[in-house]
């Protein structure tokens, strides 16, 4: 099964309008709608932050001992 994550906002009048969505005309899907708690979206964001951080010479040479 494909996946497809996609935001969206609710309108004033409970309607939820999609973006396109990357799938074939006529194609079946499962719609399961989670809405975001406040703050969320900042700790999703430091979530997919680089790792490029632990990815250093100095502390691999000290730990790798």
């Amino acid at each position: 099964m494909k996946a497809v994550k996609v935001r969206a906002m609710v309108r004033n009048d409970g309607r939820l309008t999609m973006p396109r969505l990357p799938l074939r005309r006529g194609a079946q899907v499962e719609v399961i709608i989670l809405e975001q708690e406040p703050g969320e979206d900042e700790l999703l964001q430091a979530a997919e932050t680089s790792l490029s951080f632990w990815d250093n010479a100095i502390d691999d040479e000290v730990w790798g001992k």
